[in-house]
């Protein structure tokens, strides 16, 4: 008889432990990863570890070098949709195995930025209390293409959004600067968060979806 793999994924904010059970019920799913996590892992002995969240912007970051150690160590590591698609990027090379659109972009350079899929988070339940900007990003093309606002505007509103720190990311208070800058008017703010919240694109956690599935098939 086959042996059950040891899946360990790190998340809980791209996508919550709950919604990540019902794809893949076997994983141990843990918290947003941080310095240190990885090489506590590496002496469970697990066969995969999933990569989604992780810890931004400070010292407390999960380390390149513990990732390379599991890789080196036999453990299949996959990354997606932030500080897995992040790190992926940066390792893939030395044979992390990079998931979803966000990974391919930072691999390719078209985000450049750890900034792109940064949030807050709610220490607890580690739900996010931000909006990031890869979602911002495709959402306001998604109402350009359905014309909605106008391509200049879109990029208008994205430039908004790069310049306002990320803990305060979110669309009430970008759509609030577009019409005092007038971008848009009050009005057709409004349509366009109404719009929002019905069309809301997630990227972060289609991206998170692909890796948990993924991993569920037993591909490498």
């Amino acid at each position: 008889m086959e042996k059950e793999r040891r899946i360990i994924i790190y998340t809980g904010t791209s996508i919550t432990h709950e919604d990540a059970r019902k794809i893949l019920p076997s994983a141990d799913y843990r918290p947003p990863v941080r310095r240190g996590n990885i090489l506590e892992a590496i002496r469970e002995e697990p066969d995969v570890i999933g990569i989604i969240d992780g810890i931004f912007f400070n010292r407390a970051a999960v380390g390149h070098r513990e990732i390379l150690e599991a890789i080196k160590s036999g453990i299949t590591v996959f990354g997606s949709a932030s500080m897995g698609a992040l790190r992926a990027s940066e390792l893939d090379r030395h044979g992390m195995i990079g998931i979803g659109t966000i990974y391919q972009r930072y691999q390719n350079e078209t985000y450049t930025s750890d900034d792109e899929v940064a949030v807050i988070i709610d220490p607890e339940s580690c739900k996010p209390l931000s909006t990031p900007l890869v979602n911002i990003r495709e959402t306001l093309h998604k109402a350009a293409a359905e014309h909605l606002i106008k391509p200049v505007e879109e990029s208008e509103i994205v430039k908004i959004a790069r310049e306002t720190y990320y803990p305060e990311r979110n669309y009430q208070k970008l759509l609030e600067k577009a019409t005092e800058k007038t971008i848009l008017t009050r009005e057709r703010a409004k349509e366009l968060h109404r719009y929002i919240e019905g069309h809301e694109v997630d990227l972060k956690r289609d991206d998170a979806i692909k890796l948990i599935k993924r991993i569920k098939s037993g591909a490498q």
